[in-house]
């Protein structure tokens, strides 16, 4: 075992020293124990390589907040250890770690399998109301209700120590990097990019899954080239840990085959890809490289040499604002407000909210008291909850109406505070 610096993640090894690596990846709120179940027999083969994310199972808690930064960390790892090539299996979260690592680095991947994994988990605004709860409430609410989340229920009631071991894991994650992760998977989509996943690909799924499900799965093997289903009955979300012996010998099938398969050359670095000689269709689109995928969305260059800052401004709208709010305000624009609408987007967001010099949490703080002192109490309410996604405590919303009742006024403050507790309410209250 090893417990690193920021830019590398806790790991263990299990099995042969000279043998293939076979890389095991968590989800969200488990430690490397969930694949406990499987290491006896992939060992026998494999070495096994597990690993903790940033503030799970006793891991230093530095905080990832994109899936891009945490297989950085990953491949960091490995370098380290003189890992180059290997297998990927990875459950939601570690599947999407999977599929990033497949996408920006397919020479090292031998194999991937993809568990309860989707091209884009449920929506952005989802993730980053789960930080808000974490953030006023902390963990416990998000541990009480994993089992039904993980497990059927037929599952959870026959197994209480299983159980509660999940609920324990969740218990004891960081905070902060749990609301990092949820950040992560927020971020997450790569619909656009699974043609370009060029490895021989199983993508896993418990047929009960009501999480990610099979319609998930029959999507990313729809979008990957090389990419085959299996749907585990009677199982969940967390299918290694409900079927363990089902998923294990899915896997030892699946990487046996993937390892009879040619190595990469990796003499002559990233063109030494093999795999899509062995499938003629599959080599258009690994010839791609990520920045060729990329630069179309980067070329709407304005003709005076700077992008269009609506772009920027609309990312950043419904980052703080939510997709819910913007879709309801963009669909509510017509002939008469539509310039309207584009103007916020362009320059409040895009100009003003995309600016480096102040942090989102503090852009919040202005903005709360700047609306206390206009008694504009309708956009009040939303940029309350605009805050709590920024990262801002109820606490810390509490001083900021305090210091604005000294220098906005009593009765504009009074006002503020009653819209203020009610969205405060209803955004930390936990869903049950």
């Amino acid at each position: 075992m090893s417990e690193t610096m920021a830019e590398t993640l806790q790991y263990r090894f299990d099995g042969p020293e000279d043998a293939p690596v076979l890389i095991l990846g968590p989800s969200l709120g488990t430690t490397w124990h969930m694949w406990d179940r499987q290491v006896p027999e992939l060992a026998k083969q494999w070495r096994v390589f597990r690993f903790d994310l940033p503030g799970h199972g006793g891991a230093p808690a530095y905080p990832a907040g994109s899936v891009t930064e945490l297989a950085e960390r990953l491949l960091a790892t490995l370098d380290g250890l003189g890992v180059q090539r290997f297998g990927y299996a990875g459950c939601a979260l570690g599947g999407a770690i999977g599929a990033e690592l497949a996408l920006r680095r397919p020479e090292r991947l031998a194999s991937l399998t993809l568990i309860a994994a989707s091209p884009r988990f449920g929506t952005a605004d989802e993730f980053r109301q789960r930080g808000v709860i974490v953030r006023s409430n902390g963990l416990d609410p998000i541990a009480r209700t994993s089992p039904e989340r993980w497990f059927t229920q037929g599952f959870a009631a026959a197994q209480p120590a299983i159980t509660e071991w999940a609920v324990q894991m969740v218990r004891t994650t960081d905070p902060g990097c749990y609301i990092a992760a949820c950040e992560a998977l927020a971020s997450f989509d790569i619909h656009g990019e699974l043609g370009r996943i060029g490895v021989p690909t199983l993508v896993l799924v418990g047929s009960d899954d009501q999480v990610t499900g099979p319609a998930e799965a029959r999507t990313l093997v729809a979008g990957i080239p090389d990419a085959r289903l299996a749907v585990v009955p009677g199982a969940s979300h967390l299918v290694p840990v409900e079927q363990p012996a089902a998923v294990t010998d899915l896997l030892v099938r699946h990487f046996s085959t993937a390892w009879q398969q040619p190595a990469y050359d990796s003499s002559t670095g990233q063109m030494a890809v093999v795999v899509p000689q062995a499938s003629p269709v599959l080599a258009a689109p690994q010839q791609m490289s990520p920045v060729a995928e990329i630069a179309p969305a980067a070329q709407p260059e304005a003709v005076l040499g700077r992008p269009d800052p609506y772009d920027a401004g609309i990312k950043v709208r419904r980052e703080v604002l939510g997709d819910a709010h913007v879709d309801r305000a963009l669909a509510q624009a017509d002939e008469f407000s539509g310039d309207f609408q584009e103007f916020i987007t362009r320059y409040a967001w895009g100009e003003i909210w995309d600016r480096p010099g102040l942090d989102r949490r503090s852009r919040s703080c202005v903005t709360l008291t700047a609306l206390v002192a206009g008694g504009h109490l309708d956009e009040l309410a939303f940029h309350t909850r605009a805050a709590l996604r920024n990262g801002l405590t109820p606490v810390e919303i509490k001083e900021v109406l305090l210091q604005a009742a000294v220098y906005c006024g009593v009765p504009a403050a009074n006002s503020a505070f009653k819209v203020a507790q009610q969205v405060i309410r209803e955004e930390t209250t936990p869903q049950e």
